[in-house]
């Protein structure tokens, strides 16, 4: 199955922002049942712009989603006692964005993960720095599997990010993302992986068409887990084909049921 993380709640986005400064409610709401309506398994919520007021705008954010769904959150901060009063109010199966396994944010934010049972996104990233070709982030993704296990983090709760990095400042950038994600997928059984898809476009015209292409083919190694835009009818498009094309869509229901919903267009 692909978790999609609806990730339009984040104050670094100017109308989230001004919807928190006015105490605008039914805006914040509005968006969380989009998301869900068009297809989230998770709702990112991010209040990092307001870094003297983030505790309790993660507090406004949170009682004010839950009294319209109890989707699961994915609760997304630098600060790890922001993550905790997320974490203490979202409820059950929650989701941590994000680690790191460079040893100060691994240390803090993993015992979150254990203590409160969320799945945990953890960003190919070590002590020794940004990795840069297949076996730079296999490695990486090995031993931090390793160290999440032993800690008691089971597979199925650890959602790996490869680290895109632009297209624009490499050529080989997606074609390494593309084998690194078909190398760890097969050498940590049972570990997802998740990304999101901006950076892969940064500073190129046309950006969405490349963000668009590079899901599928992500989806193709094996990436089971996104964070984007989901109301975004051409992105939410091709995922839903891609499912279906890769045998994910039992009975081709989730497919069906986009093209019903108008994600192609007027039905007919």
């Amino acid at each position: 199955m692909i978790v999609v993380v609806g990730e339009l709640i984040n104050t670094s986005r100017k109308a989230i922002y001004e919807a928190v400064e006015n105490g605008d409610k039914e805006y914040i709401q509005s968006v969380a049942k989009a998301q869900m309506d068009a297809g989230a398994t998770y709702l990112d919520v991010n209040c990092g712009t307001f870094m003297e007021r983030e505790k309790e705008v993660m507090k406004w954010l949170i009682e004010t989603i839950r009294e319209v769904t109890d989707a699961p959150l994915c609760i997304d901060s630098p600060d790890p006692e922001a993550l905790r009063i997320g974490l203490e109010l979202c409820g059950p199966n929650a989701m941590i964005n994000s680690t790191t396994f460079e040893t100060p944010r691994f240390e803090a934010v993993v015992p979150l993960a254990v203590e409160f049972k969320a799945k945990l996104i953890a960003l190919c990233i070590s002590d020794e720095g940004m990795p840069d070709g297949v076996d730079d982030r296999a490695d990486i993704a090995r031993r931090m599997v390793q160290a999440l296990n032993e800690r008691g983090v089971k597979n199925d709760d650890i959602y790996l990010d490869p680290l895109i990095k632009p297209m624009s400042a490499g050529q080989m950038n997606g074609k390494n993302v593309l084998d690194a994600i078909y190398r760890i997928v097969r050498e940590n059984e049972g570990v997802h992986m998740i990304c999101g898809l901006s950076n892969i476009s940064y500073s190129l015209p046309a950006r969405k068409q490349i963000n668009k292409t590079f899901m599928i083919q992500t989806m193709a190694m094996g990436m089971d887990g996104y964070i984007i835009d989901i109301t975004n009818k051409e992105m939410a498009g091709a995922l839903f084909a891609s499912q279906l094309l890769l045998g994910q869509d039992k009975y081709c229901r989730k497919y069906i049921n986009a093209y019903r919903r108008g994600i192609y267009g007027e039905p007919k």
